[in-house]
């Protein structure tokens, strides 16, 4: 079987692999991108059906393409999102073959570059781009035995109400996913009960300008001011019927139950951590923190924006808040169902190479990875909060090319 060669090969036909195709085909690089499915196949066929972009149209897009058909302060649907990414891929005219899964790659001996074995043949490539995002495999605790009486999914695996058998949900994990399947369930008329751990909970809108808007304003995409922060906690803001800010007080009242993190199975019973308050409160706090942020850089800017006063105005605590469940039996409780909203891991198994820490992450600068030659590209705080977002993950692309049209400079010097 013959080897294909190409300077770069882009593992990911996401966001992340459109946006690195985009930036190596202005230098001049040849590269070729490699995807398992379809373009911005996670869009598609792993989220749930009433699934939005998190962000406005004006925002989470590419530079060089507006979404048309759409107003600019709406959130597309994700059949929609899919749709721009192919869009965009052919507007490049990106050279990207699909269907096409990579199994391994490895150094090749001797010689410098990689061996990248496919389900489409051999490549070497002097560079591998693994641009297959943050949301890799879904991540589950081990806590409720998959023995146990109950229908247990992961929200990649969730789609609509009507999939699920009848009867109440718990759904564990309280950021974008875990609070609007929990909102759309009981739409539905199920009994949801909705487990809440560390948020950040901001305003998805504040005197008249989104959330992504203050993000730029307030310089907090850049983190430039670096406050302290801890890892994991859950993102509470959805561009869900519209775009509201996601407030567990308003859930509560509409009959959600809110409980503590999911601790353990007992025979049927499950335990909930103390500190569901607690936990509210903190994302309160950081809510304020945006409000009083940004009426400082209106007020500092001399800007002409409405006063917002309810936005500072807090729903009364429910029943579930003020005496929060410790335990729930759960066939007492009528739940047939759980839905793990609780994220993702990586899975770079494919990639044996030297760019990995003792645990098994990445381990890079700006995705420049120890691994001469191995970029990563999406992932979150690859450089900074905007890194796996469709805004960042474009400037982050353009920084990685960069790089590799400079170590090819390296590779192709002859001394004169």
């Amino acid at each position: 079987m013959s080897v294909e060669k190409m300077n770069t090969v882009i593992v990911g036909a996401g966001q992340a692999g459109i946006a690195m195709s985009e930036h190596l085909s202005l230098m001049g690089v040849p590269h070729v991108v490699l995807e398992r499915s379809r373009i911005a196949e996670r869009w598609r066929s792993e989220r749930w059906d009433s699934l939005v972009a998190n962000g406005p149209a004006w925002h989470d897009r590419f530079p060089s393409l507006k979404f048309d058909n759409i107003s600019q302060e709406a959130f597309p649907p994700k059949e929609r999102m899919a749709q721009y990414f192919e869009d965009y891929a052919k507007m490049l005219d990106a050279p990207v073959r699909t269907g096409v899964e990579v199994y391994l790659v490895e150094r090749l001996a001797g010689r410098s570059g990689f061996k990248v074995v496919t389900s489409a043949g051999e490549f070497e490539a002097d560079n591998v781009v693994a641009a297959t995002g943050p949301f890799q495999k879904p991540s589950i605790p081990q806590i409720v035995p998959e023995s146990a009486a109950l229908h247990q999914i992961h929200s990649s695996g969730y789609k609509n109400p009507q999939q699920l058998p009848e009867g109440g949900v718990l759904v564990v994990g309280a950021g974008a996913s875990g609070t609007q399947i929990a909102e759309e369930l009981r739409k539905s008329g199920r009994d949801v009960y909705l487990s809440v751990g560390e948020h950040y909970r901001p305003p998805r809108a504040y005197r008249d300008r989104d959330y992504c808007w203050w993000l730029g304003a307030l310089g907090l995409w850049d983190e430039v001011k670096i406050k302290p922060k801890k890892q994991h906690v859950a993102f509470a803001v959805s561009g869900y019927e519209g775009g509201k800010t996601v407030d567990f007080r308003r859930l509560a009242h509409m009959g959600i139950t809110l409980v503590g993190i999911t601790t353990r199975w007992d025979d049927g019973v499950l335990s909930f951590a103390e500190g569901l308050a607690e936990n509210i409160a903190e994302g309160d706090k950081a809510y304020f923190d945006v409000l009083r942020d940004a009426d400082a850089y209106i007020a500092r800017n001399g800007l002409d924006l409405p006063p917002e006063p309810q936005a500072w105005e807090l729903l009364s605590d429910p029943e579930c808040l003020i005496n929060p469940l410790a335990k729930l039996d759960i066939h007492g409780a009528g739940i047939s169902t759980i839905i793990w909203a609780t994220g993702f891991k990586f899975d770079f198994s494919w990639l044996q190479v030297d760019a990995f820490d003792e645990k098994g992450v990445p381990f890079h600068k700006r995705g420049i990875s120890a691994e001469r030659g191995i970029y990563f590209l999406g992932l979150p705080n690859l450089v900074n909060r905007a890194s796996s977002f469709i805004y960042g993950v474009w400037h982050d692309a353009k920084y990685i090319a960069d790089h590799i049209v400079l170590q090819n400079a390296y590779t192709d010097y002859v001394k004169s």
